[in-house]
């Protein structure tokens, strides 16, 4: 597959500064670009490097890069602001793509704990969000199963606290941020951020709130070769909360200690009164039923708990030690007659995760990485009772410096999984950096362990009856990249190409009438049309080439102004280009092009930062109105509006 996307973006500033003072706001907006550079990333090795000498190459979306271009979730920060990621929408939902590769060869984490259950990239309070680190390929060495496609890692504030620093906080320090924001078809976003730190103790604390309403881009929908209208919602309407607290404790001597809880709530507004047509051909003649569309909403609860310490031996040596456990809870609420009792159990999951890992400077040409990890996993849905694996890892990796301009990572880890035994998956990557640029080769292997749900769920509420299979295989890949990096204090020019090979992915395979009447499916489902397992029985090459510009244009311009406060303008336009997507059930989605304005106006009160915004989504209001249960290229509205405001007290 090859996947071609440019992310365009052009940043206007103006800075209306008094006529006196303020002179160290003007020099951080003239060193941003400096600022930018060296950007600190830990997605690529487990370890703090500068993004520009990184060895493995990690993509970074900035805080500031958020607030400009008005991004209130995930998904809209991933497709505005990363060349690798997409979202693939049809009426059945929309699914993350990341370099070809769908969500379950990509792996989710939160400041580097991975994130489990069906809303993993919504659950992500984006008020809170630092930065964002996108790995791209096979990182199984360093993150284990699931790293395949690739890896994103999103950095949350936390407390500064550290042991120096701890004594310069006898007094509360308290900063406050809030930001609320409205679009058309309903979206709206309210996520507030509180940090406190007062001696050895600080806490991290954020809320947020969000809703949309449902909405079309066609009412009609193609039935048995006719056209028929359809009550099906194109985008669900939902409302959803999220609450998260961090508590950590300065112990002295180098050891903090710290406590995370999160709360995630979500449910689906779909329309009760919905409606669509079903067609059948009874004596050659076909005839269309109206049915209803829906008949129960969704709901979502995940709770996630969580504890670890870190012991700074020395400027050259810590010790890390974590535990943390998610638990999701979804179900069907029903608002007709679906299921007796109003509500069934769809599934429920619970990850428990124990992490030691070491970090040692072995002098200033050498970094090791070594710890273990343990894993267990439980499942449960509607038609099997819980099931359960553990996955035990040891891995260990080495950052080099041979010479001055060259650089090497080598890493392995070891995985023992009850179910599938024993595996390796190795990495290795160089980096040879003579001034302004950077060359970067790599290759790394993945792995994926089946799901509980791949081995053992049995989908038997339609025609089609999909079975699991415990013999299922891991799945591998072998990841091979290469790049090149130009950059300055105005523009920055990269280049890259990667192979992904992918072998023993897992499928569906439809089984054949005697192995159906051999287990018995038939007797079991009398009325099913197509029996179908998963089955190790795919594979794919993925090929991709990147190549991203990005200029910076001046922003030290300097008006006079009213002493009492200073106001900054920012005006952001970004261009979304995509190719064609194919799926194999629903065919090919069209290219698409989408360009939004947006405007964050900014004013300096002191301590108190107002920062009122307003813009427009889709200028050009490109649409995709197929009708439903098409491979859509997008599912926008078209044309929007929208207005926020956030408020941040220091």
């Amino acid at each position: 597959m090859f996947q071609t996307q440019r992310v365009l973006l052009a940043v206007l500033s103006g800075l209306l500064l008094p006529t006196t003072g303020h002179a160290q706001k003007a020099q951080q907006d003239s060193t941003m670009r400096n600022t930018e550079l060296t950007q600190v990333v830990v997605t690529g090795t487990g370890t703090h490097n500068k993004a520009q000498n990184a060895v493995v190459p990690v993509q970074v979306i900035t805080s500031e890069e958020l607030q400009r271009m008005h991004v209130t979730n995930l998904e809209d920060a991933l497709t505005r602001l990363t060349s690798s990621v997409t979202f693939m929408t049809n009426g059945m939902g929309t699914t993350m793509m990341m370099n070809g590769l769908n969500e379950d060869y990509i792996l989710i984490l939160e400041n580097g704990k991975r994130l489990t259950g069906d809303d993993r990239y919504t659950r992500i309070n984006m008020a809170n969000v630092k930065r964002i680190e996108v790995l791209s390929g096979a990182s199984s060495a360093l993150y284990g199963s699931e790293a395949i496609g690739g890896v994103i890692n999103i950095i949350t504030t936390a407390p500064s606290m550290t042991a120096p620093s701890a004594e310069k906080h006898q007094e509360a320090v308290v900063d406050v941020t809030n930001n609320t924001s409205y679009t058309s078809k309903g979206r709206f976003s309210e996520a507030i951020a509180v940090n406190f730190e007062k001696g050895r103790l600080s806490s991290s604390s954020s809320f947020q709130h969000r809703q949309a309403n449902n909405w079309q881009v066609n009412d009609m929908e193609e039935v048995m070769g006719e056209l028929k209208p359809t009550g099906r919602v194109m985008s669900q309407g939902f409302h959803s909360n999220q609450l998260n607290q961090r508590l950590t404790w300065d112990m002295g001597k180098g050891v903090t200690f710290y406590l995370k809880g999160s709360f995630y709530d979500y449910n689906t507004d779909r329309p009760q009164m919905a409606r669509y047509f079903k067609g059948s051909t009874k004596k050659g003649v076909t005839v269309f039923t109206e049915k209803d569309a829906y008949s129960y909403d969704l709901h979502h609860q995940d709770y996630m708990y969580g504890a670890g310490a870190t012991w700074k031996l020395s400027s050259k040596t810590y010790l890390e030690a974590d535990f943390y456990s998610d638990n999701l809870i979804s179900e069907r609420d029903s608002f007709d007659t679906y299921r007796p009792g109003g509500t069934q159990l769809t599934k429920k999951t619970h990850y428990y995760n124990g992490t030691l890992k070491g970090i040692f400077r072995l002098g200033s040409w050498n970094k090791l990485s070594a710890g273990a990890e343990y894993v267990h996993e439980t499942y449960k849905s509607y038609n099997f009772a819980f099931r359960s694996m553990y996955t035990i890892s040891l891995f260990a990796q080495d950052e080099m410096r041979f010479l001055k301009n060259l650089q090497g990572v080598v890493g392995v880890r070891y995985i023992y999984n009850r179910n599938f035994g024993s595996y390796a998956t190795p990495s290795v990557a160089l980096m040879y950096s003579p001034g302004k640029f950077r060359f970067r080769a790599g290759y790394s292997t993945g792995y994926r362990t089946p799901t509980l749900l791949q081995m053992y769920y049995e989908n038997d509420e339609t025609k089609n009856v999909t079975i699991g299979n415990e013999d299922l295989k891991p799945e591998k890949s072998n990841y091979y990249n290469v790049s090149a990096e130009f950059n300055n204090n105005w523009m920055s020019l990269k280049l890259g190409g990667f192979i992904n090979d992918v072998r023993d992915m897992i499928s569906y395979r439809v089984l054949t009438d005697a192995e159906v009447t051999e287990r018995g499916l038939d007797a079991k489902y009398p009325t099913a049309t197509k029996y179908q397992q998963r089955d190790n029985i795919d594979k794919a090459k993925v090929r991709g080439l990147h190549l991203s510009a990005t200029f910076y244009l001046p922003q030290n311009i300097r008006l006079g102004g009213a002493y009492t406060f200073n106001y900054r303008l920012n005006i952001d336009l970004n261009g979304h280009l995509q190719g064609q997507r194919w799926s194999t059930s629903y065919g090919y989605a069209p290219g698409y092009t989408q360009f939004d304005l947006h405007t964050t106006h900014t004013f300096y009160l002191k301590k108190v930062e107002l920062v009122p915004g307003l813009g427009i989504e889709n200028i050009f209001n490109k649409r995709d109105t197929r009708p439903w249960c098409s491979n859509f290229s997008t599912l926008h509205p078209g044309r929007c509006v929208f207005a926020s405001f956030a408020v941040h007290i220091k």
